[in-house]
């Protein structure tokens, strides 16, 4: 019943409104008399025209004082602010009819003020009761919050949930002992060891954390805590937005799997990053990706002179190109974003571009990383992420570029996968090409006056959280869906990294580079998969289903590995890592061919992949790469 009548034509509801108003107004009139007279009022004669004209006029009044363009779903101090403003000024134009009528004989004049005040608490009356019946959701419907933090920040959000029929507050919790057993608008303090017994007494179903300033560790020990029982963890939008009404209920953010995994910030080195990229070119590839992007905005804050970004998809080109341009405008920061649709693997257009605008630094992200995908698309692997990373060296040693950054993957460790051979065999040109003669290519003399040699160097990472294809967008949609979460293998384990920090570090390892350097982020401990599912299905507050608790909310499926996946990643090739400026990032010592040597292996490579012989391929792969030990599936092509 409540959704047909909100789904009403405005005009339909409008008229609904005037008639019950119109009722209203000649009730109120009948109540005035019969109070006054204390008996049950019979209109006669002329006391008629007290029933007729005020409704009339009631509603020319309403209407003009806009009460019929207000919404009852949204009923509100403000509108019943706006009804006794109306009744007021119905009651100053109602004074002179009621005296005439006096005039004429018999009616009371306390009418005047009876009359308008029973109006008002009529009207009032049923605006309210109008707007908890359409406002109202089933019992089921209604969620039960807890608000973690009794601070400014859990005040706000409180009041922020006045009036909102889909919430009902319980309870704050709190670890300031100074608050506990205290009340905030008649909602009491308790203390985090009582979150289980809140939750089991009053059936809690989502916690609210209101801790805007509180640290990373202290805000994943708080996660920590709550994420065993049976609710849904959510945080605050910034409070600034909040207050102004910006942000409404609704818009409280779902916990990520980075607050439980992420760390504290990366400690930023900005002389590192104004040496760098301030007032400098620096160029991005593939700047519409999930590492790219994250690049181009951190190297975007550091006030580079020209921010290139070259991309192969139209699309995630115009998409961060997009953003770059209204955040530069929004901020004032005058950016000059330049957006290049651009294969990496075609040197003549790479080289023309940096022929033009000189960069001075390169971020090489653009790469095909899906694992299967590669597996069974291996020659097309094998040139984009092999060919366009020496399509890019090439044109970098020709214009001096003074930097050129590598991201690079765990997955070039002894690979079990194209793509993460292809990732090693990347590494070694680059290895290769900073430990050779500047004129190692027949065009590679600098057209600088300086005739700097670029500075080349590959950082090494692993998983980053919410990357386009990684496991926890994937979990996410299946957890929205019910599930079951699909998991390779219950023992499989994986590094991770939040992508601002992944970027932030690859940005100060590129700083420090001298040439030739192969760095590896500390990535902290591996994660295991099966681990990782069972967290995300807490924070959403659900539950797994087994055969210990048949009646939980979702499965898990064990599929079995992939094509090229292994069960553990590994950083590290060779021995005895050092240490570097940075506590995050770790400097490696790991073999390479020289360029003659490698140069030829390349030749075979490529030719290889153009041809689609993938077991040729395969096999230069393992040449180049000793440690590649290939996983294929029999249903691909060979």
């Amino acid at each position: 019943m409540r959704e047909l009548i909100l789904n009403w034509p405005r005009g339909r509801k409008r008229a609904v409104v005037m008639a019950m108003d119109f009722g209203l107004a000649a009730s109120a009139m009948w109540l005035s008399f019969t109070l006054r007279l204390d008996a049950p009022h019979r209109p006669d004669s002329y006391e008629w025209l007290a029933y007729l004209a005020p409704p009339i006029l009631a509603l020319g009044v309403f209407a003009r004082r806009g009460l019929y363009r207000a919404m009852f779903r949204h009923t509100g101090m403000v509108a019943m602010l706006d009804t006794g403003k109306a009744v007021g000024v119905y009651g100053l134009v109602l004074a002179p009819i009621i005296w005439t009528l006096f005039s004429l004989g018999g009616i009371p004049r306390s009418l005047i003020l009876l009359h308008p005040l029973i109006l008002f608490v009529l009207v009032a009356a049923s605006r309210t009761i109008a707007w908890q019946w359409l406002a109202s959701r089933d019992a089921a419907d209604i969620r039960r919050l807890v608000i973690y933090g009794a601070g400014s920040a859990g005040v706000q959000t409180a009041a922020a949930l006045a009036g909102n029929q889909r919430y009902c507050l319980m309870a704050f919790l709190d670890d300031d002992p100074t608050k506990l057993g205290r009340s905030i608008n008649g909602v009491m303090v308790h203390s985090p060891k009582d979150a289980e017994q809140l939750a089991e007494r009053h059936g809690i179903t989502d916690v609210l954390l209101a801790l805007p300033s509180v640290s990373r560790v202290r805000r994943n020990a708080i996660i920590a805590g709550l994420q065993f029982l049976p609710v849904r963890i959510r945080s605050l939008p910034g409070l600034e937005d909040l207050a102004s009404g910006r942000v409404a209920v609704d818009d409280f953010q779902d916990l990520d799997i980075e607050d439980l995994l992420g760390r504290e910030p990366v400690q930023v080195q900005q002389e590192w990053l104004d040496q760098t990229l301030n007032r400098r070119v620096v160029v991005v590839t593939g700047a519409g990706g999930s590492i790219g992007s994250e690049l181009c905005r951190q190297i975007a804050r550091e006030g580079p002179k020209q921010l290139l970004l070259m991309e192969h998809s139209e699309y995630a080109l115009y998409a961060i190109h997009q953003e770059l341009t209204g955040w530069s405008d929004r901020t004032n920061a005058g950016l000059e974003v330049v957006p290049l649709l651009v294969n990496v693997c075609n040197y003549e257009r790479v080289s023309s571009i940096f022929r033009q605008c000189l960069p001075d630094a390169v971020y090489h992200a653009a790469a095909y990383k899906h694992v299967p995908m590669i597996e069974a698309n291996p020659g097309e692997g094998i040139t984009n992420n092999v060919l366009g990373t020496v399509s890019l060296a090439r044109a970098a040693l020709e214009c001096g570029v003074e930097r050129f950054v590598l991201v690079s993957t765990d997955k070039a460790v002894r690979p079990t996968n194209v793509m993460g051979a292809t990732k090693r065999v990347a590494e070694q040109v680059l290895q290769a090409l900073a430990a050779s003669e500047p004129e190692v290519f027949e065009s590679a003399v600098p057209e600088r006056g300086n005739g700097r040699r670029t500075r080349f160097s590959m950082v090494r990472f692993g998983n980053v959280l919410g990357s386009s294809g990684s496991v926890v967008p994937l979990f996410r949609e299946q957890i929205a869906a019910g599930g079951p979460l699909t998991i390779t293998h219950p023992e499989v384990s994986r590094y991770f990294m939040t992508i601002p920090e992944a970027s932030q570090l690859v940005l100060h390892a590129g700083a420090i580079a001298e040439g030739g350097d192969l760095f590896v982020l500390d990535m902290g401990q591996p994660v295991k998969i099966l681990d990782l599912a069972q967290r995300m299905v807490a924070l959403a507050g659900r539950t797994i289903r087994s055969a210990d608790h048949p009646t939980g909310d979702i499965d898990l499926k064990l599929i079995g590995l992939r094509p090229g996946e292994k069960l553990q990643e590994e950083l590290l090739i060779g021995e005895n890592p050092m240490p570097t400026a940075h506590p995050r990032i770790i400097r490696a010592r790991e073999e390479f061919m020289d360029w003659t040597t490698l140069s030829t292996h390349l030749q075979t490579l490529l030719e290889a992949a153009r041809s689609e012989d993938a077991i040729g391929a395969r096999e230069a792969l393992q040449i180049i790469v000793p440690g590649y030990v290939p996983r294929v599936d029999s249903r691909q092509p060979h």
